[in-house]
């Protein structure tokens, strides 16, 4: 990849299709101020008190297009689309109980060309208070976001807008008509959709077993690894279907099983490798929203022997998997959660107190994860605009216990398979690209160059 001005080489970067909202949405010319406040969702909740310099709880959403980017005319673009999402135009206050979002006056945050790691920590009271940032480097946009505004369908949603109006400010008259209104799939609505299908009487749905986790010697403090692996994303489909799995499937069995191979040396291990899927809420509850709703399932697999076959560890992947992923057990997931939001005693403890508890209950539940693998789907695009973006990378910050973890991103019939790592050694990315490649999968490998200084 081509270096950044840091010497090291640049990176790129979660995401997608919400359902479409009434025609002729328009986007304001002029920001209005105004005051308005909404309580963070339940998920939200948790990243405010969990969030450090190290564990910053940040994914990043990137293009490439076809042309080099003008920085004035995508901070043109941002100050025009930013109004316009009450997800994004906010910023975090701190309540006696809980944290809470209000209206940004503000002016929108400087785009800057990228000179640092991705994923960084975003700090609440800098960068204007906005939660998330813009940077660019020669053809890629990047959006960085705090994970309490949004997740990655919320995410993509901003910055598909966000592209499509740089685009149009660099090539006048490429939408016709609709010039200043926001594309027919785009949704603005941020409702909690947590509460919204919240039911009453479930049981804790998580389990806090210790996993394996992923250690070794690490990069040096503040650096990021990353590795993007670009494949057809018809041959993926190919391969997983030869396994009698979906591609979801496929990549996490993958995953787990490069991590039985490359650590465990395939030897038997008397905790498991789970590896943690993002479940997309929506297509399950008939949510538009733009805000956070999604739940955690774990692929689990137990070495009890030393000569497992892929095959044998997808198959367990597999179960796993599709004994969690139906309506009723996400339904009782996420109900878990709401339920102590709701309780009367926990909301009359003060936040300083909540805090506390949920350190504790996250750092439990996260060492019962080894790895996490989030697929953000397939990114749609307009026709008029396809002929200016290339590809769309995804990625996630590392976190407790959690030191690799990896994100697809699909986009015009290529798959972009992209892992993060604050360790050193490589052994588990290089396994899971070369098994790739021997289930008939072409795929091409870029680094952003942490591993060869």
């Amino acid at each position: 990849m081509e270096a950044d001005n840091k010497g090291n080489k640049a990176i790129n970067t979660d995401a997608s299709n919400a359902k479409k909202p009434k025609r002729n949405q328009h986007m304001p010319k002029k920001k209005q101020r105004r005051t308005n406040w909404q309580k963070l969702d339940n998920t939200a909740n948790l990243f405010p008190a969990i969030a450090t310099h190290t564990m910053t709880n940040v994914y990043r959403i990137s293009a490439s297009l076809n042309e080099e980017i003008d920085r004035a005319a995508l901070q043109k673009a941002l100050d025009l689309v930013l109004p316009g999402f009450d997800t994004f135009n906010v910023h975090m206050r701190k309540g006696v109980f809980w944290y809470y979002f209000e209206t940004n006056n503000k002016k929108p945050p400087l785009v800057e060309e990228e000179n640092d790691y991705p994923c960084r920590y975003i700090e609440p009271y800098a960068n204007n208070n906005y939660l998330f940032r813009v940077t660019y480097y020669k053809n890629r946009i990047n959006l960085e976001v705090f994970h309490v505004l949004a997740d990655g369908m919320g995410g993509i949603n901003f910055l598909r807008e966000l592209i499509y109006q740089y685009l149009r400010i660099k090539h006048p008259g490429i939408a016709g008509e609709q010039e200043n209104g926001l594309s027919d799939v785009t949704s603005l609505n941020t409702e909690d959709s947590y509460l919204k299908n919240y039911r009453k009487s479930h049981a804790k749905g998580y389990k806090t077993a210790r996993a394996v986790e992923v250690k070794g010697e690490k990069l040096p403090a503040g650096e990021l690894g990353v590795i993007h692996g670009y494949m057809p994303l018809d041959k993926v489909k190919k391969a997983g279907k030869g396994f009698g799995a979906s591609i979801n499937e496929y990549l996490t069995g993958l995953l787990v099983y490069s991590v039985f191979c490359e650590y465990l040396h395939g030897q038997p291990s008397m905790r498991p490798v789970v590896a943690c899927v993002p479940v997309n809420l929506r297509p399950y509850f008939d949510s538009m929203t733009t805000r956070n709703f999604f739940v955690m399932v774990s692929a689990l697999f137990k070495p009890e022997k030393d000569d497992y076959t892929f095959e044998e560890v997808l198959e367990k992947v597999k179960t796993s998997l599709k004994s969690q992923i139906n309506k009723e057990h996400l339904e009782e997931l996420f109900s878990y959660n709401v339920s102590n939001q709701k309780n009367i005693f926990l909301r009359s403890v003060p936040f300083f107190i909540k805090k506390i508890a949920m350190r504790f209950v996250y750092r439990s539940s996260a060492r019962a994860g080894t790895t996490t693998i989030t697929n953000i789907g397939n990114i749609e695009i307009n026709d008029i605009y396809k002929d200016y973006i290339k590809r769309f990378y995804s990625m996630i910050s590392v976190s407790t216990g959690q030191n690799i973890k990896g994100a697809i991103v699909s986009y015009n019939g290529e798959l972009v398979f992209t892992f993060t790592s604050i360790l050193a050694d490589v052994s588990i990315q290089r396994r899971f690209f070369t098994l790739l490649a021997e289930h008939g999968v072409e795929v091409a490998i870029e680094s952003n160059g942490v591993y060869y200084e």
